[in-house]
């Protein structure tokens, strides 16, 4: 027999999402290319991550599924869940890099246990 049991939270707090940036090498136009990676550093998965990230803007397209704005942040991955250890990466073009940080996020933590009595 098999339960799932949900604990929120398990210790996981914005200081799990690690966020970095590296400049590509490439440019668009004069404008280098930079690459995030949004890593969930907490073993649960973490869903409706927001950005923080004052006067972002891009002269290339971002994929709006990966990085788009909404309401006062920015939403990563479309909402979606992030698993434990996991990333996603997008990459934008500007004359340079700018500051980004967690703002908020869900956590969705699942155990599974063998041989529940019940």
């Amino acid at each position: 027999m098999l339960f799932v049991v949900t604990a929120e939270g398990q210790g996981c707090d914005l200081s799990s999402i690690q966020v970095q940036q590296n400049n590509t090498g490439t440019k668009v136009g004069y404008d280098p290319v930079f690459e995030v990676e949004v890593t969930n550093q907490c073993r649960c998965t973490v869903t409706d991550v927001f950005l923080r990230s004052e006067g972002f803007a891009s002269s290339m397209m971002i994929d709006p599924k990966l990085f788009r704005r909404e309401g006062v942040g920015y939403l990563v991955n479309d909402g979606k869940g992030i698993p434990g250890s996991l990333s996603v990466k997008f990459r934008y073009a500007w004359d340079r890099a700018f500051k980004m940080s967690t703002a908020s996020l869900q956590v969705k933590c699942w155990e599974q246990l063998d041989n529940v009595p019940g």
